[in-house]
């Protein structure tokens, strides 16, 4: 019997993974486990050494360690489009988004702003410079703990306002999602898949990346808050 193949992803794409490794255990028969984390945290045990098949991560993270030689050439593909979303906790007034106006106003309301440790929480903080309220927000920006999702401080009432990948808020108890940021505003962070150099199986690694982008999967990937790759059009 073929050995269960092991893979690292950060938590963005975890429950997707985990449906989609079931649904290639139960249809193709190949056995394939994630184990989720910060981004960061990942990219971290990668150039430590971590063992493993398979990695997904942010495609600049990904682009860094295939530079560093910890994937294996060829391999690294894109697999799927994530919206950064706002929210707010549950059965609070959902602010208006309908423009940048609509944002400054919502961002310069907020008592206190959750955002994440991974490419959605860099790209806020750049976007609050681009809007130049970079020194008024910093006081108010919360950054949740790595692995966190910025939710969960809406949850708990250290923030009013939180800015993540739709994938980690949509389920979260306590939080209700407003939508994607307008216009020019928007943050999207693609997701690449390859196969870590590591690998004592890149052949069966390379297989279920291939299942992973297949059109079969698109669905789920939507239900899930994220696009596929080769479904942006």
């Amino acid at each position: 019997m073929n050995r269960e193949l092991t893979g690292l992803s950060s938590m963005a794409t975890r429950q997707l993974l985990a449906e989609l490794s079931g649904y290639v255990g139960r249809v193709h028969g190949a056995a394939v486990r994630f184990e989720s984390a910060g981004g960061v945290e990942v990219a971290r045990r990668v150039r430590a050494g971590a063992g493993g098949d398979l990695l997904v991560l942010a495609a600049d993270a990904m682009a860094g360690l295939e530079a560093a030689g910890l994937l294996v050439a060829g391999t690294l593909r894109p697999l799927w489009v994530s919206q950064v979303v706002a929210a707010v906790p549950d059965g609070s007034p959902l602010p208006a988004l309908a423009s940048a106006a609509d944002l400054r106003a919502a961002l310069l309301a907020a008592r206190r702003i959750a955002y994440s440790t991974g490419p959605s929480g860099t790209a806020l903080v750049a976007l609050t410079a681009r809007l130049g309220l970079a020194d008024e927000l910093a006081p108010r920006l919360v950054q949740a703990p790595p692995g966190v999702p910025a939710g969960s401080l809406l949850a708990s009432g250290d923030a009013d306002l939180a800015f993540q990948q739709q994938s980690e808020l949509m389920d979260l108890p306590g939080v209700a999602v407003v939508g994607p940021l307008p216009g020019d505003a928007a943050i999207s962070t693609v997701f690449g898949g390859a196969v870590l150099a590591a690998s004592a199986e890149p052949a069966r690694a390379v297989a279920v990346l291939d299942l992973f982008g297949a059109e079969e999967t698109w669905a789920t990937a939507r239900a899930g808050g994220l696009r596929a790759a080769r479904d942006l059009d």
